[in-house]
C-alpha cells in the first residue's frame, strides 16, 4: 500500500515538473541518457581491453 502512494506521488512529481518546466524536463532527460550512453561507452571499451 505503501509503495502505491509513494509510486502515485513520483508520476505526480514527474508530470507536474513536465507541465511547469518542460525545458528543464528534457535537459534532465538528455542528461540521463548521456549519461547512460557514457557508462555503455566506457563497459565496452574495459571488455575490449580485458579480452585483448
Amino acid at each position: 500500500m505503501v509503495k502505491k502512494v509513494f509510486l502515485a506521488l513520483v508520476l505526480a512529481f514527474v508530470i507536474y515538473y513536465l507541465v511547469t518546466e518542460p525545458v528543464g524536463a528534457a535537459d534532465a532527460l538528455k542528461g540521463a541518457v548521456s549519461a547512460i550512453g557514457d557508462a555503455f561507452t566506457s563497459l565496452v571499451a574495459f571488455f575490449r581491453r580485458l579480452f585483448s
